[in-house]
């Protein structure tokens, strides 16, 4: 689970101790955006004379997992931790044990409930993404009522909510703020499900919303696999032509699926930025003793194959060039 054992092999646990140790715990090691941001940490860990040790749940939503990475890579020495919590409140006291033994710790992507669960967050603005596709998806419906399938993450996850109640906020549709983790549901959604951030379970949720909702027209997804399930859903039931799909993450191949007409518009974010960042925080602290506080900022652009009126977007060609880089 852990890459421990290359921290050690390299001359026993003097060496290891003799360079600041990084540990980066990600919800899956399948998922591309998290294999990104594992490329981001271990380029900027390498620059600047970290060792990283890398672990992750099994599967999104895996809290015991994280837990014993996190012990794991604490008895191995490591005095930061990066992490994308998979349970933002499950997590809490395992943070809690580590900070209490002076390790930094560091929120990815998604926060901790409460936020300052963590000595800091650098993140997208999840609510922001969902805004963004939310006034995408609005303009393109140019007046035509909405009926919207939420292909969404799991209950109470702040990124799943942030991004759904977002999407809703950009509709223009009764929603919540960013600080609340419940997902809102107007009477212009017709069907709710998770997805679970997967693709296979994406299809089923959206075969499964296609009996109770066969006259949708807007599709909304937590990230761009579930986006990719949701479209082979259509395409099975010859609805594709006709759906609008937006999504949010703006990995390369979700990018290939806006090129290709799949996705009508996404949210790119920048992981391998978020890793990189944190790595060099921890470095720092290891330096200096100098710790960040509260959340950064680290960026989102709507990515968009066919601009609409009113809406800011950048081309397909450029969410290739940025995706999951930095800005």
């Amino acid at each position: 689970m852990l890459s421990v054992a290359a921290a050690l092999s390299l001359g026993g646990v003097a060496y290891a101790q003799s360079q600041p140790v990084i540990g980066l715990i990600t919800k899956t090691e399948t998922n591309p955006f998290f294999v990104k941001m594992k490329e981001g940490a271990a380029e900027e860990a390498k620059k600047l004379g970290a060792k990283l040790l890398t672990g992750a749940g099994k599967t999104d939503g895996d809290n015991a997992g994280q837990v014993t990475a996190m012990e794991n890579m604490i008895a191995a020495g490591a005095k930061t931790i990066l992490i994308t919590p998979s349970d933002s409140k499950a997590i809490i006291p395992a943070i809690k044990k580590a900070r209490d033994k002076g390790v930094l710790v560091i929120a990815l992507d998604s926060p901790t409930d409460p936020v300052d669960g963590t000595d800091a967050l650098f993140a997208t603005d999840n609510y922001k993404a969902g805004v963004l596709i939310g006034q995408y998806a609005k303009a393109s419906l140019a007046g035509k009522p909405a009926k919207i399938v939420t292909l969404d993450l799991f209950p109470g996850h702040p990124v799943g909510a942030q991004r759904h109640n977002g999407f809703l906020q950009g509709l223009g549709l009764q929603s919540f703020d960013a600080k609340n983790n419940e997902l809102a549901k107007p009477a212009e959604v017709v069907c709710m499900a998770d997805s679970f951030g997967d693709q296979a379970k994406g299809q089923t949720a959206m075969e499964n919303c296609l009996q109770k909702a066969p006259d949708v027209n807007v599709v909304y997804t937590i990230n761009e696999p579930a986006a990719a399930g949701a479209y082979n859903a259509l395409k099975k039931a010859g609805k594709e032509k006709n759906v609008l799909i937006v999504s949010v993450d703006g990995g390369c191949q979700g990018i290939k699926d806006v090129g290709a007409g799949k996705i009508a518009a996404t949210s790119q974010q920048y992981p391998l930025k978020m890793a990189s960042m944190g790595v060099a925080a921890g470095v720092e602290y290891a330096k200096s003793g100098k710790k960040p506080s509260g959340y950064t900022d680290t960026g989102v652009t709507l990515i968009a194959a066919k601009a609409v009126a009113g809406v800011d977007s950048k081309d397909v060609k450029t969410g290739t060039d940025l995706c999951w880089g930095t800005k």
